[in-house]
């Protein structure tokens, strides 16, 4: 593969192994090395971009403890294969049901929960007024132990109460909507982008500074329309991909 020069910008405040680790991975994800299998060596990388060895060996160890590569002896820095989860968003979009036999083990769990006033970001999709009680559920999913999704979400405090109780009890919004009377909803729509993870995405998901996470912001309703979940998930990209169907 011809690598020519690729300029990276050493004054946008950006570390520069950080931003040579987000073309790495960017380039292992369009597959521009699956010839080889292997990232190019150090030394062409830092031709590449302009850089010293040290620099792209920081931007490689990034992606080392991210799980996308891996460094062996006499061999190179190989690119580990790791098969995305596809997690489809339809009309009702269920964590458990959307991974399927993806994964053997899913698993969520309870971080944090607690009754709020609702900002104005919150009141608005829930059809509420700005200060109205709401209660926020900080969640983590799991797939098979590797963390999937890092969510925050509100409902209205006022229509579910018990709500972080039945999901502690079950690891799942389906079943805590269930416990709570309601047998059903409906995903009313979603709202999808991408970012570097912050220092807490990092924490929870394992990722390396410099990730990438998609960021999934959706509405809930009942069966009749009226708004039951507002929630922010956050997904490593290297590992998710959404499908979004009819």
């Amino acid at each position: 593969m011809d690598v020519g020069q690729v300029n990276v910008q050493r004054q946008n405040g950006v570390a520069l192994w950080r931003q040579i680790a987000d073309r790495i991975r960017a380039s292992i994800a369009n597959g521009e090395y699956d010839a080889s299998g292997k990232v190019p060596p150090e030394m062409v990388l830092a031709a590449q971009f302009g850089v010293n060895r040290h620099t792209v060996r920081s931007a490689l160890a990034a992606l080392a403890q991210e799980g996308i590569v891996r460094a062996v002896q006499g061999l190179g820095t190989l690119i580990e294969r790791k098969e995305r989860l596809n997690f489809p968003i339809t009309r009702r979009t269920r964590f458990n049901e959307g991974i399927g036999d993806q994964a053997r083990e899913k698993e969520g769990l309870l971080l944090h929960s607690g009754e709020e006033p609702a900002s104005a970001s919150v009141a608005i999709p829930l059809g509420l007024e700005e200060g109205a009680p709401v209660i926020r559920l900080e969640t983590l999913r799991k797939a098979d132990s590797r963390p999937v999704s890092r969510s925050t979400a509100w409902f209205p405090a006022a229509r579910f109460a018990g709500i972080a109780e039945a999901y502690r009890d079950s690891g799942s919004i389906t079943a805590a909507f269930k416990a709570l009377g309601l047998p059903d909803y409906l995903r009313t729509w979603t709202e999808i982008t991408a970012s570097h993870a912050d220092e807490q995405d990092r924490v929870d998901l394992r990722l390396s500074p410099g990730a990438i996470i998609l960021i999934a912001r959706a509405l809930n309703t009942d069966p009749d329309g009226a708004p039951i979940q507002y929630a922010v998930s956050r997904f490593p990209a290297d590992s998710v991909q959404f499908t979004i169907e009819n």
